[in-house]
Order: C-alpha cells, then sequence, then structure tokens
C-alpha cells in the first residue's frame, strides 16, 4: 500500500491554479523547472495554446460522462507534470473535464522536478515519464491506482522512435528523428479528439472508484 503525504495535496494546484502559473511563468520567459531555454520557452509557448484549444473543443463522449457520474467513492486525481510537457498539454484539459461531472472528484497538479520523491516511486520503465496520474482515495490518501504518462500507442510511437535513435551515433539524424516522432506524437492526438484518453484513463479509474 501507498499513500501521499496530506501536506503534498494540500499544497497541489488546482487547475485553473495550474494554468495560471504555466502563464504567468511564460510572460516573464520562464518554464516551470531550471531550464528555461528558448527550446523550452517554445514548447511551454506551444503547450499553452494547446490547452487553451482544448479546453474550448474537448468534448466527453456519453459513456465517459456516464461511468463518470456513476462514480460515488471521493478520489482525488494528483497529476505529476510540467509546464513544457507536450504530452501533458494533450492530456490534462481533458481529465479537469472529466472531473468537473462529479464533486466526488478532485482534480490536483505538482510539479514533477519539486517532487522528485513521488514520481520516483511511480517511474515508467525507470524513467520519469510525465504526465503520471495517481489515482487516491481522498479521505485516506491512499494511491489506489495510476495511469499515465501516455496512450498505449503513443507510448509505442515514442518507445520507437527512441530506440531508432539510440541505434544511431549521428546528432543531426536523432534530432530529425525526435522532431518527426514528435509530429507524429501530436497528430495523433489531433486526430483522436481524446477519446482513447477518455477511454484508458476510465478503464484504470473505474473499477477503483466506484464503492467507498
Amino acid at each position: 500500500m501507498q499513500f501521499i503525504e496530506k501536506s503534498i495535496l494540500e499544497n497541489a494546484f488546482t487547475y485553473k491554479a495550474y494554468r495560471q502559473l504555466i502563464t504567468d511563468l511564460f510572460d516573464q520567459q520562464k518554464s516551470t523547472g531550471e531550464d528555461h531555454s528558448e527550446a523550452m520557452l517554445h514548447y511551454t509557448k506551444l503547450n499553452i495554446s494547446r490547452m487553451n484549444r482544448l479546453d474550448k473543443r474537448s468534448r466527453l463522449t456519453e459513456t465517459t460522462t456516464q461511468q463518470l457520474a456513476n462514480i460515488n467513492r471521493p478520489t482525488t486525481w494528483l497529476v505529476i507534470t510540467e509546464g513544457w510537457c507536450g504530452d501533458a498539454a494533450q492530456i490534462v484539459p481533458v481529465l479537469n473535464h472529466m472531473a468537473l461531472v462529479n464533486e466526488k472528484i478532485t482534480l490536483r497538479f505538482i510539479l514533477r522536478d519539486k517532487n522528485v520523491a513521488v514520481i520516483d516511486a511511480y517511474l515508467t520503465n525507470g524513467a520519469r515519464a510525465i504526465p503520471k496520474i495517481l489515482i487516491i482515495d481522498t479521505k485516506t490518501s491512499e494511491v489506489l491506482t495510476t495511469w499515465g504518462p501516455r496512450p498505449a500507442e503513443v507510448q509505442q510511437l515514442v518507445l520507437a522512435a527512441k530506440a531508432k535513435s539510440l541505434a544511431t551515433e549521428d546528432l543531426v539524424l536523432r534530432e530529425q528523428i525526435s522532431s518527426k516522432a514528435a509530429e507524429e506524437l501530436h497528430l495523433w492526438y489531433a486526430k483522436d479528439k481524446t477519446k482513447t484518453i477518455q477511454q484508458e484513463f476510465l478503464e484504470v479509474l473505474y473499477p477503483t472508484s466506484i464503492t467507498h
């Protein structure tokens, strides 16, 4: 059994505060974390645009809405993330739409690099991959299950690109592989219209959240 310290949950960001933090930092030419390079600022700017779009345009399926409405166990969805993370920008607005369906769901955010001990307890293949979502019993702070860092099909795209990149010592080719993979990743998200995120997250969430 694993638990999250109540102080972490108490100090976690709401969705609105998380979004405002990213915007405020960007206005200061900063991203979350310690790397404020042009590349990170570029990713942050793209992510603000992506999240704004998904806030307005993403829609929950009827199945998603029905299953969320039936949840009767108070749960907290704790998202470990960073403002520069492209996958997070595609996922967290959807989680916010989902959490708003049922008042028993509390959505909160913490930054990975300020909470290393937390993410290190939930590594993905040995890596601090984000976003990572912990489904927590609100009353006991017990971690019931987790999801992330991305839908399974996208994860395979990422792993294939990493393997291809590691197979060459050509730095230019590695950069080309990385850029192409990022393009394919966001194209996948655009075509899927958040349906797979909803489905996979519910498959993990639902069995743990229907009873007290």
